[in-house]
């Protein structure tokens, strides 16, 4: 085994640390340590970085803030506090202030994008919201509403409680274009609806309209870039070739990793299941890997197939990152899976088609994971359930 990294707290962490194990593998594995950076934090749910190391993280039920090199901490949008109130600010069930990002020029525009859960529309919508920073980085003001049409569970139902399945993340890839991912909202025609919003990964401009090539079917609302997904709460584009790979929520058998193709169809569709009994109509919990599929290429032959099933068990999948660098060794260029049910985080090797060929456990802790971002430094961070951002540092 590697010899294990003693931690030291930095800056102005809590100085919480552990040493984490690691399998060496073949290569060069790299020996993680692991400081906490924020401790304290309400349901925190995304985090994003300017590049100067400035962090900007939202939590679910106040909104988005930053913090700064020096730790100190400003409330930027959402409830009452911030320097920019979200009166319609929805936080009820999975939902709320969830995904953050950046504009690629935010150095020059400030312009940074959030995702929401609001009461603007009746019934409520899910949008992504973008707003202008002031020089200081300590305001937020000129508020647009690019997206306001994502579906959001408004009403509880047999299946779970109102706000679930809204999926939540964006990024901007190396194409300069924002993606939006979105759930099914247990409903059982929004994956395949081709003007429903709901169960989709969007690739639209920085003011919200659809990308010119995007590919979805003739009828399919043109914001579309894929379709027939259950609830993806993870992006991530592959260094060298950008093509985006998302991590969705399975069912109660799955959770899959793939490769998007531009204008695929994920395979999702809990309808329609005549030999199975669905509540409220919706079939995705009633069946099993062969009657009520992640990917259903019976009805879908062309579906995208999954990069990586997590073992045919659903455990929460969430956040996806790719991890770029030599401070990585064997690692650079794998893709870290974060699973919250399952408690752990997941580095998968994949091959050039973007199937996962192998997949070891990080040795991270056992915690819920909700977002993993490599950050300006080339270290990565994940913030956790718990109320927690840790920086995981890599060395060889």
């Amino acid at each position: 085994m590697l010899p294990l990294a003693l931690l030291s707290a930095c800056g102005n962490s809590t100085g919480k640390s552990d040493p984490l194990p690691n399998d060496p593998g073949p290569g060069t594995v790299p020996t993680l340590s692991r400081v906490t950076v924020m401790t304290g934090l309400s349901n925190p749910w995304d985090v994003a970085f300017s590049a100067n190391g400035t962090m900007f993280f939202t939590e679910r039920c106040a909104g988005l803030s930053v913090r700064f090199a020096d730790g100190t901490v400003t409330r930027l949008f959402g409830t009452n506090g911030s320097s920019l109130v979200a009166s319609d600010l929805s936080c009820e069930g999975q939902s709320g202030m969830n995904g953050v990002a950046l504009d690629p020029a935010f150095a020059s525009n400030r312009r940074l994008y959030v995702y929401m859960a609001s009461t603007l529309s009746s019934p409520r919508t899910n949008r992504v919201v973008r707003l202008i920073l002031g020089t200081d980085l300590k305001t937020a003001s000129q508020r647009t509403d690019i997206i306001t049409d994502i579906p959001f569970k408004h009403v509880g139902t047999a299946n779970g409680g109102a706000g679930a399945h809204s999926g939540g993340r964006i990024r901007f890839g190396p194409d300069g274009l924002l993606y939006v991912t979105t759930g099914d909202n247990h409903n059982r025609l929004l994956p395949q609806s081709p003007t429903l919003l709901g169960g989709k990964v969007l690739r639209v401009t920085a003011d919200g309209a659809a990308a010119s090539g995007n590919n979805a079917p003739s009828g399919f609302d043109r914001r579309v870039f894929t379709f027939g997904h259950r609830n993806v709460q993870g992006i991530s584009f592959r260094p060298g070739t950008g093509q985006p790979f998302t991590g969705e929520h399975g069912p109660n058998h799955t959770d899959e990793v793939t490769a998007l193709v531009n204008g695929g169809n994920a395979g999702w569709d809990p309808q329609n299941r005549s030999a199975l009994n669905c509540p409220d109509g919706y079939c995705g919990y009633s069946g099993n890997p062969s009657t009520m599929p992640m990917t259903d290429v019976a009805r879908f032959p062309d579906a995208m197939r999954a990069a990586w099933i997590n073992n045919g068990a659903s455990q929460g999948m969430g956040p996806v990152e790719f991890l770029s660098g030599t401070q990585w060794g064997i690692w650079n260029g794998r893709l870290a899976v974060g699973l919250m049910g399952g408690s752990r985080v997941e580095i998968l090797d994949l091959d050039t088609s973007g199937s996962s060929t192998s997949n070891t456990n990080s040795g991270l802790p056992s915690v819920r994971y909700r977002s993993l971002v490599q950050g300006p430094d080339g270290n990565l961070y994940a913030v956790t359930d718990s109320g927690e951002i840790w920086k995981v540092t890599p060395s060889i």
